[in-house]
């Protein structure tokens, strides 16, 4: 009985990491809103929080694999949270200065603590996904819980969305300062989580020495390999979808404080998902999640690129001024978009599930690659903001649409385990 109580009680820290990491992460796509309106800036440099934070996996994905092997979850975890305080105290500091004299000196401050807290969210990414699928003891119950850990990631994504709303209200006048709400929340959630996990007792499971040159041996799994690329494109989907309906409905002339709401509703989606895929997750398979989700995924994007933009839906929204509910209408394109969240609630959990089947002593090593390629965002945001600048922000869904094809072609290939670690 202890010892069962002693390992719920590590489910449910790796858990509330989870969320954490998902408000901190997104509070990234409504700054680049503000950042848009601090002068003439194109679509790509408005990403810059975005770029900082998800080049952080590229540097620390493998060196975060090597303190865990060194130190343990729990120390790792600890090392992350002080990374990720004072990589929230430098944006909160870039918010202070003054635009108007030099927005060079705001911006690159701004980028500096975005990059830090992208070395926070990697460190804990990479103590929370391996922990929870090895205390679930891999296979569908490890994918079970890694969906019930989205759903916490989801629900916190959610509350950034709309915290983000209210206090950034009209986006022509927004300045980094006014997101400074956001940033003490996430400064005290830091600090509460590192007094309870300091205060915590976890039992560490036995880890292998992390070198260098297990990453060959990794790579040479081919499901491994495809699986690495997977997540490098999955990022495109998952947080370009969401980043550019949102500068798509601004753009449209919608009240900042609605577009938080509407596009809150895409992590909602992705909630709501993953209480499904969390419910399911012991008696469906990884490979049937993804084929499934993928595949829809192609046909709401390309719905949406294509509707009509004529044809509108009214959408839920929230007047924060005066506290009560508002509709807007939104073209029912867009409204495909937001259902998307519900394809990629699940896509993380089985793709990682898929990837590390069979590793055996490369799994840790497994993780770091993982988490390095969780840069992928970066590059695909500068991808598809460079074609939303050259053409419009529907045509650049081009982008979504191609990584939803290479995940279904993972799910019903590439994910083929044809070799195992003895």
């Amino acid at each position: 009985m202890s010892q069962e109580k002693k390992q719920w009680g590590a489910i449910i820290i790796m858990i509330a990491l989870f969320a954490m990491i998902a408000f901190v992460t997104n509070l990234c796509t409504p700054m680049a809103t503000i950042i848009k309106n601090q002068g003439e800036i194109s679509n790509v440099l408005a990403q810059i929080g975005n770029y900082g934070n998800f080049v952080a996996y590229l540097i620390m994905g493998i060196p975060a694999g090597m303190l865990i092997s060194k130190y343990g979850y729990k120390k790792t975890a600890l090392i992350g949270l002080f990374v990720g305080i004072v990589g929230i105290l430098i944006q909160w500091y870039s918010g202070q200065l003054n635009a108007q004299e030099n927005l060079g000196l705001v911006f690159g401050v701004y980028l500096i603590g975005a990059f830090i807290a992208g070395l926070c969210m990697c460190i804990l990414n990479c103590v929370v996904n391996p922990m929870l699928n090895i205390l679930g003891g891999g296979g569908n119950k490890g994918n079970q819980l890694i969906q019930i850990g989205g759903v916490f990631n989801s629900t916190a994504a959610v509350a950034c969305y709309i915290l983000m709303g209210a206090l950034i209200a009209d986006a022509t006048k927004a300045k980094i300062s006014d997101a400074t709400p956001a940033l003490m929340i996430a400064l005290a959630i830091f600090v509460v989580a590192f007094i309870v996990i300091l205060m915590t007792k976890i039992e560490e499971p036995k880890q292998a020495p992390v070198k260098l040159d297990l990453i060959k041996g990794a790579m040479s799994y081919r499901h491994f390999a495809l699986g690495a690329l997977a997540i490098f494109l999955y990022m495109g989907i998952e947080v370009g979808v969401p980043n550019f309906v949102q500068q798509y409905l601004i753009a449209d002339n919608i009240p900042a404080s609605t577009v938080g709401m509407l596009v809150a509703v895409y992590w909602f989606m992705m909630l709501i998902g993953r209480f499904v895929g969390a419910s399911i997750g012991n008696k469906v398979s990884s490979r049937a999640m993804i084929t499934t989700v993928s595949s829809l995924t192609i046909i709401l994007v390309l719905f949406g690129m294509f509707a009509p933009t004529d044809v509108l839906v009214s959408f839920p929204g929230v007047d924060w001024g005066k506290l009560e509910m508002i509709w807007q209408e939104i073209p029912v394109g867009i409204f495909a978009f937001l259902l998307v969240g519900l394809c990629t609630s699940v896509m993380w959990g089985a793709i990682f599930n898929m990837a590390v089947e069979g590793l055996g002593k490369y799994t840790a090593i497994a993780s770091g690659i993982f988490m390095t390629m969780v840069f992928g965002c970066a590059v695909m945001m500068f991808i598809q903001a460079s074609v939303a600048d050259m053409t419009d922000y529907i045509t650049s869904f081009w982008v979504v649409v191609f990584c939803a094809a290479y995940l279904l072609f993972y799910a019903l290939v590439g994910s083929r385990v044809t070799k195992r670690e003895e």
